[in-house]
């Protein structure tokens, strides 16, 4: 950057004197790519990295991959190689995924069915947001957050909730059942090699190339296809927040019970306590199987005798676990009251912000709301630590 400004400003000169006519209006230059001690990369130091053989080594999408990521518009970067590792891990991650997709399809192009279940309803109204992200990143010129979203939903989202999710179905009797999981399954996975190729063109391409095409789409190349836009039809925030309240139930449970070193295969009824009730019951089944939990009963109240309970506390709901036989409950009360401190500091710098007369008269309406609801869920969060601490004794 140091010298390319005047290579730009040569450009322009060249191009009105010579076209009569700018060749371009925007240019966006990006910062030096340092080694991992930061310093310039020089024949002198020796410090300079063949990108042919790192390509060779980890592959060429792995390695654009890794000088996206983590980059913020004209700000030097230093290059890892331990970062092309993770990169290539996460290029076997899509394919590993893709595999699983291709394995399961029986259809010969795809169509999102009318009926939907609550999780196909979830992750496409979750990719409808980071489509409309994403476009939003790549137009303000931040490759760098718009890559790591992609990146995100795929590992998570996708990979490691929603085909989940869908075994169960897949794995059925239930042929409707099963083809809308497939189409879910296939549009999902389109979309995000749509938004995934400007970083990683290879893979994307040739997994593309073996997916069954959207009905009406005469795509034959990804490269050539449209890119994805956010659609009114597809947005489903009810569903989404519905599904996130059992997400986040199961994966409380989930940390819990790995705490406490208790293995999977010991299912213990789980008791949940919330004042709604209709999104734990639409998401039953995914309680059971991925808290691994023997039953699921709803109270609307805590139950009067805790002896002997672990208490597991989410915005939304306190699930109650028959495991006091497996858990130290020192450490039980000490593990409560780090989680009430931290919520407690939470707490403390929220009302600091709210009375704070300058931030309440200036920041938006939307933004002073939600920082009282966050206090709201921090009281709350609060009052249920206490009522679990209680309970212990």
């Amino acid at each position: 950057y140091d010298i390319i400004f005047f290579w730009v400003a040569r450009m322009i000169f060249s191009g009105c004197e010579q076209m009569k006519k700018f060749p371009f209006e925007k240019v966006l230059i990006h910062g030096l790519v340092r080694d991992d001690k930061g310093r310039k990369m020089s024949k002198s130091l020796g410090n300079g990295i063949d990108p042919l053989e790192i390509a060779g080594k980890y592959g060429a999408d792995a390695l654009r991959f890794n000088l996206i990521t983590g980059n913020s518009p004209g700000n030097d970067m230093r290059f890892y190689v331990e970062k092309c590792e993770a990169m290539r891990n996460f290029a076997n991650k899509i394919w590993n995924a893709s595999r699983f997709v291709l394995m399961n399809l029986t259809i010969d192009e795809v169509k999102l069915p009318e009926k939907l279940e609550l999780e196909d309803k979830w992750v496409l109204s979750r990719l409808n947001g980071l489509i409309r992200e994403v476009t939003e990143n790549l137009d303000a010129y931040e490759l760098g957050v718009a890559s790591a979203k992609v990146y995100d939903f795929l590992w998570d989202t996708y990979c490691d909730w929603y085909i989940e999710l869908t075994k169960t179905r897949l794995n059925g009797e239930d042929e409707a059942a099963k083809s809308t999981a497939r189409n879910v399954l296939c549009y999902v996975l389109t979309e995000l090699l749509k938004l995934l190729h400007p970083f990683m063109p290879f893979i994307t391409e040739e997994i593309f190339q073996a997916l069954p095409k959207q009905a009406g789409s005469e795509d034959r190349f990804l490269m050539l296809s449209k890119w994805p836009e956010y659609s009114e039809a597809l947005s489903f925030p009810q569903e989404e927040a519905a599904m996130e309240a059992v997400m986040d139930t199961i994966k409380a449970i989930r940390a819990r019970r790995a705490e406490m070193n208790v293995p999977p295969s010991k299912k213990a009824e789980v008791l949940l306590v919330t004042a709604n009730r209709p999104p734990y019951e639409q998401g039953l089944h995914f309680l059971q199987r991925l808290a691994f939990a023997s039953q699921v009963r709803f109270a609307d109240e805590a139950p009067a005798d805790l002896s002997g309970q672990v208490s597991i506390v989410t915005h939304n709901a306190t699930a109650y676990l028959p495991l006091s036989e497996l858990v130290d409950l020192t450490a039980e009360r000490e593990r409560i009251a780090r989680e009430k401190e931290k919520a407690e500091n939470g707490l403390r710098i929220v009302e600091q912000k709210l009375k704070n007369e300058k931030f309440v008269s200036r920041a938006p309406e939307a933004v002073v709301n939600a920082e009282k609801e966050k206090a709201a869920k921090f009281r709350e969060l609060i009052a249920k630590l206490e009522e679990s601490a209680k309970a212990l004794g």
